[in-house]
């Protein structure tokens, strides 16, 4: 049976990975980042080009980006789905006389990385790598944020000997029952 790699031997490996995938991602037409929320795609063209010379067709699953009449940059169906009416795309000037054609992906599941922006792209990243940006609590949607605070709540309960919320309402609960039954002897109730 093989054992597990060395701390030193996994990151040695984790940093070959990186690089790996950094020189396959340069490979590509374009250049992409993202966040767990959306996604930023950058593809470089001629300065002479304008707007109307582009062709970006975004739809809910799939994308394409080319210069008309030209092999498409990107073409393809989506690593996963795409909010259109909040995506969008503009041509920029950028230094050395050229321009990109900026594309924003707004993701429909915001809590998902994509391994890369469409399936037949021919280079993927790994996923688990990623390293997401430190968010705030206010980002979060109302349900994973009250998750949020209360695994948080509960973390600083333990942390100073008290009872976590469950525990807390488990005694309520058994405070309340007590009161609606003062007939019945609680000395050696033990709650688990």
């Amino acid at each position: 049976m093989p054992s597990s790699p060395t701390p030193s031997e996994r990151e040695r490996s984790d940093v070959e990975a990186r690089a790996r995938e950094k020189e396959e991602q340069a490979k590509l037409p374009y250049k992409w980042t993202q966040t767990i929320k959306d996604l930023d795609i950058a593809v470089p063209v001629a300065g002479n080009l304008r707007g109307k010379d582009i062709e970006v067709v975004m739809t809910k699953t799939k994308l394409k980006v080319a210069i008309k009449g030209q092999e498409p940059f990107i073409d393809g169906d989506l690593t996963h789905t795409i909010k259109v009416d909040e995506s969008a795309w503009t041509l920029e000037s950028v230094s050395g006389g050229g321009k990109e054609v900026s594309i924003h992906l707004d993701k429909s599941n915001k809590m998902e990385w994509w391994n890369a922006v469409v399936t037949n792209a021919e280079y993927k990243i790994d996923t688990s790598k990623v390293v997401p940006e430190n968010s705030k609590l206010g980002d979060l949607d109302g349900e994973t944020r009250g998750m949020v605070e209360k695994m948080m709540y509960d973390q600083r309960q333990k942390e100073m000997g008290k009872p976590t919320s469950e525990e807390q309402g488990k005694m309520d609960m058994l405070k309340k029952f007590q009161a609606q039954h003062p007939e019945m002897d609680f000395s050696n109730a033990k709650i688990s």
